[in-house]
Formats: C-alpha cells, structure tokens, sequence
C-alpha cells in the first residue's frame, strides 16, 4: 500500500499546543485577531475541550472580552481568519461581508493540468443525491434553494498532472471552491467530499484515514489554503496575508517538482496582481 502523504493524519485531531499558537499569529491589535490557521484544526468550539478548536484554544490564550469570527473555513482548509475584538469591529465586518467588501483570494492544488483561467459562473444548492447534507454542488438556476455562485481559477503553474491554482471568489457559497473544481474536472487535491468518492469523507469522520483514503487520495487534506484577506475596501488598513503551508508544498515538491520558494513567488505574485498596494 502506497502512502497518501508523510503521515496520515490521526483518528482523533490533536490539540492545540497553547506554545505553537503565538506563532500563528498574524495580527493582534485592540479590535482584530488575525490567525493563520492549519488544515487539522476546527474551528467552531468541539466536544473535545477548550483546546481542540480554534475558537476554545483563542479563549484559553488571549481571554479577549469579546470574539466573533467574520467568516469561517472548513476544518481542512488553512490560512487567514479573522476575529474580532469589539462588538462594534463585529458588526462592522459583519456587514462588509454582507456587502462583499472583503476581498478573498485562495490558493489550490487541483487534479490535471489546467491550460488557461477559467470563470466557472454556476449556480449552486443541496445536492438531493448526496447522503451527506453538508453538500452543495451545481444545480439548474431556480432549482431549489439554488444561488448564483462565480468562481475565477487562475493556474501559476500546472506539471505533473497536478495544477497550482489561484482563486477569486466573486460570491461566497458554502464549499463554492470545492464544488465549482469538482464540476470542472479539476477537483481540489485530497478533497474526501468532492472528490473520486464522497463516501470518503463520512468514511474518514467514522473511522479515520482508511486503506480506501490511501489508495483514492493523494493527500491527506483538501489542499486549499486562504492566501490572503483584504480589509482596505472597508476602511481598514489591512491586507493580511498566510504563507503557502509546508505541508502543500512538500506535496508540489513531490509531485509536481515545485520548490517551496518558487511556489511562494507564484503566489505573491498572483496576490499582488490582485490586491495591488498604492504606492
């Protein structure tokens, strides 16, 4: 049997270490905690004590009066998120993401080689033939609890039958990165729900990384990662960027005979076209 990645990933997700959190830190002012968060790690408070999410390990850490995330990102993906301090920096980018005043770019690793950029402008609802209910995918427009979804792909680099992708999100649907590869064809790297078989991701939250993982997989997490956030358009002046993560480089040095550095470069290169700074 072949293995998926370095090490499969655990049964049961590990805790926070209260010594690695500082480190994870990319901003901390009196109204905003910005957070470059790993793809192992939840989110939203767990069964498993303060330390076994996000938000439960910030509390411990930091004690802050107040903490409301602006947006969420699904357990497996990594990178920028953002929490407020204040009720007031709460409602305000509450609002702003409302209003889609908050500019997002994600970056992905996709299966195959894509040629060019491709807008994917599909709507999006409740796949009735799903058994997991969590998932979306593309549905005739006024299907059913169906909402326009448009998501631009952009390959920095595509070898190995392997894409690195940039992504502009032009609206904010649940899983929308994910089901829009997975009608393209190109769908996200390691991805258990959208990928070869959705029967992977309830298989995985049951039993843990299975001989069937290994074998469908190449990775043993969604490789998408939220590359940078900008607040500028809401009057702030933030523009928060995450490192690409050395678990998704060490897969594009393997893979994909990408080195680490000259996938950061892609990147910042791709961030910096998108979200210029004035000079």
């Amino acid at each position: 049997m072949t293995r998926a990645y370095d090490e499969f990933p655990p049964a049961t997700p590990p805790l926070v270490d209260p010594g690695a959190l500082p480190g994870w830190v990319l901003l901390d002012d009196e109204r905003l905690l910005v957070i470059d968060k790993p793809g192992w790690l939840v989110v939203h408070p767990s069964k498993n004590g303060p330390w076994s999410s996000l938000a439960g390990a910030v509390r411990e850490a930091f004690k802050p009066d107040a903490i409301r995330f602006i947006y969420r990102l699904d357990r497996e993906t990594s990178g920028v998120i953002i929490l407020a301090k204040t009720e007031a920096m709460g409602g305000r980018l509450g609002k702003a993401v409302l209003q889609r005043k908050i500019g997002k770019l994600y970056v992905t690793l996709l299966e195959g080689e894509l040629a060019g950029p491709v807008t994917v402008n599909q709507p999006l609802g409740p796949d009735p033939t799903a058994s997991v209910t969590v998932k979306s995918r593309v549905v005739p427009a006024g299907s059913p609890g169906a909402q326009e979804a448009e998501t631009v792909f952009h390959p920095l680099v595509a070898r190995g039958g392997f894409t690195l992708a940039g992504v502009e999100l032009l609206t904010g649907r649940k899983h929308q990165i994910r089901a829009h590869a997975e009608w393209l064809q190109h769908r996200v790297v390691g991805d258990k729900l959208y990928g070869p078989d959705p029967g992977l991701y309830l298989e995985f939250a049951t039993q843990g990384w299975t001989e069937r993982h290994s074998a469908l997989l190449p990775l043993t997490r969604q490789a998408l990662h939220c590359a940078a956030i900008d607040l500028r358009p809401t009057g702030l002046d933030y523009l928060l960027r995450a490192p690409w993560p050395e678990d998704l480089a060490k897969f594009g040095e393997r893979r994909m005979h990408l080195p680490a550095d000259e996938a950061q470069r892609l990147i910042d290169a791709f961030v910096a076209e998108k979200m210029p700074v004035a000079r």
